[in-house]
């Protein structure tokens, strides 16, 4: 035991030395637990060179962070995420901090060194590919293209997610928070109707590229993409919302990269391959594609302004173009949202209150359901239904879910006024009753 004391206690003089002479300390651990990948962030008070390997039985990744440090909340193990189960620091022969994430599966990392940007310091970013949350998985993808023989697929993206916060309110709500609750919402909202499924890009508080979000939504064989975000500016007195569609300019710049990526691209434009058309035809297809896909957009879009106007200001009462990324899929009519000002107080507290959250989605909802009741008339969606009241709502809410005008949910109903009470069945006429009737 005397021994085992001076062992511990040579520890201890080794540990204090260290920390005397460290440059660098290890300031946090955060793991994100994506559907693809688990991501391990080091938060370090300053840029440290480090190593990375892995060993197996049982499987672990070792990370060496030279000349380095750690906070004493650091020391010890720490809980993991996703493919990591635990989190271990030691320090290490010649003075090194030693991290070992003991892992679920082997996997082959990735590590980057990512300097100071926002709110954040220097970081050290290790990915775990191919070893993400598997209850995150989106939902499989049809395997019928034909749309009146499937259900109508809605690709809800929650903008920004695990390092990128994105706006930040005057009193810390974040931006990538509260819009993942309303896509949240309007997920379960569009699930709860027949003959259509929601998409979820992301559903957790993890970080997506902006072009695998184009290509998560077109593997599900998404008929529409929505993007959700909530505005910032410098003048708090900044207000109101706003809804995007692609730019030409945006549409046109995109094209050669497309055309660069055709000989992968066997179902780019709506099934039709380009991979056999030579430079000029699979141009001029693009085109065409991209055009009917922004005609499209700026239709949902229009049709989700008009609803957002009854319960929020606009900031522009317009679809604004522009080229945003995550808007640039050829093939699938895409939408950018911005619910509100969150650099904004009032705007940042409403975005905050889950009423107006609901609020917010069921504008949304409103929006799409008019838009694929127009544009695709002979599909499930078009059908009359009912709904049953719960608590909470309101006759003109549920009018703007299913895309119906009041006045119309009320003959339906036979009801002089708004009144309506919990556990009322209600009748929904079609959203557009005389293109249902018409279709084949």
């Amino acid at each position: 035991m005397a021994g085992f004391t001076r062992i511990l206690a040579a520890a201890g003089l080794a540990v204090a030395a260290f920390a005397a002479t460290a440059e660098t300390t290890l300031q946090d651990v955060r793991v994100w637990a994506a559907p693809e990948r688990t991501r391990v962030v080091f938060d370090l008070s300053e840029a440290a060179e480090h190593s990375v390997f892995t060993l197996d039985g049982p499987p672990r990744v070792v990370i060496d962070l030279n000349d380095t440090d750690r906070r004493d909340a650091l020391v010890g193990d720490l809980d993991g995420k996703g493919a990591v189960r635990r989190i271990r620091t030691g320090v290490h022969e010649g003075g090194d901090l030693r991290v070992v994430l003991d892992l679920a599966e082997s996997v082959p990392p990735k590590s980057f060194a990512l300097a100071p940007n926002g709110e954040y310091g220097h970081r050290l970013v290790v990915d775990l590919e191919g070893a993400g949350d598997a209850d995150a998985e989106p939902a499989p993808p049809t395997t019928e293209r034909q749309f009146r023989e499937r259900e109508l697929v809605v690709a809800v993206d929650a903008g920004h997610g695990g390092e990128d916060p994105g706006a930040i309110g005057p009193s810390g709500t974040r931006e990538k928070d509260v819009v993942l609750q309303i896509a949240r919402r309007l997920e379960a909202m569009i699930n709860e109707r027949p003959g259509m499924r929601a998409v979820m890009i992301r559903d957790g508080d993890y970080y997506v590229g902006l072009r695998e979000r184009i290509q998560k939504a077109r593997a599900a064989k998404a008929d529409l993409f929505v993007s959700l975000h909530a505005d910032a500016f410098p003048d708090r007195r900044a207000r109101g919302a706003s809804v995007y569609a692609l730019s030409r300019n945006g549409a046109s710049s995109e094209h050669a990269r497309w055309l660069a990526e055709r000989e992968n691209a066997a179902d780019l434009i709506g099934g039709v391959s380009l991979k056999d058309k030579d430079d000029q035809l699979a141009s001029f297809m693009l085109d065409l594609s991209q055009g009917a896909s922004i005609e499209a957009s700026l239709d949902v879009g229009g049709r989700i302004l008009e609803r957002l106007d009854g319960i929020a200001k606009l900031h522009k009462e317009q679809v604004q173009q522009a080229g945003f990324l995550v808007l640039k899929s050829p093939d699938i009519p895409s939408i950018l949202v911005e619910t509100a000002f969150i650099s904004n107080p009032h705007e940042e507290r409403r975005l905050r209150d889950a009423g107006y959250q609901r609020q917010l989605a069921e504008a949304v909802l409103g929006g799409v359901d008019g838009y694929l009741a127009s544009y695709r008339p002979g599909s499930r969606f078009a059908a009359a239904g009912s709904h049953e009241v719960r608590s909470g709502e309101t006759l003109s809410g549920i009018a703007m879910r299913y895309g119906v005008d009041t006045a119309r949910l009320r003959r339906a109903n036979g009801l002089s006024g708004d009144t309506i009470r919990v556990g009322q069945v209600l009748e929904i006429p079609a959203a557009n009753a005389q293109l249902a009737a018409s279709s084949p």
